[in-house]
């Protein structure tokens, strides 16, 4: 629940709030915590209009990068579009097909988006 907030932008407690009022749904795994699944957050920034932090990154050259949930991906055998909600923007990226394979992307998927010049790059958070 706690990365999730961190994606929303919100506290823990107002993720709790959306469990209770009904727009986040939620289970509880064998320990008793409670679970949300990635495509709910990700519908569910969808909604919010609150960045979240990018968080430590490692080093890249890139300097605007933001931290979001892959909301979308449409692939084909060579191509891909993947659609991040990153706070209140939504970013959309074309990629090989392969390298959303490898990176293991799917709605739900946790990704910091680099821009540089006209493109977006999508790499998994360290």
């Amino acid at each position: 629940m706690s990365e999730a907030a961190g994606l929303l932008g919100v506290s823990p407690d107002t993720v709790r709030r959306a469990i209770d009022a009904g727009r986040l749904p939620a289970t509880r795994d064998d320990a008793g915590r409670t679970v949300v699944q990635g495509r709910d957050v990700a519908a569910l920034a969808q909604e919010q209009a609150h960045p979240a932090a990018v968080g430590d990154l490692g080093t890249s050259s890139a300097r605007n990068q933001m931290r979001g949930i892959v909301t979308c991906v449409v692939s084909d055998t060579v191509m891909s579009q993947v659609d991040v909600q990153a706070g209140p923007f939504r970013l959309v990226s074309l990629l090989s097909t392969e390298a959303v394979q490898e990176l293991g992307l799917e709605p739900g998927s946790v990704v910091v988006a680099s821009v540089k010049a006209t493109h977006v790059t999508i790499g998994a958070p360290s």
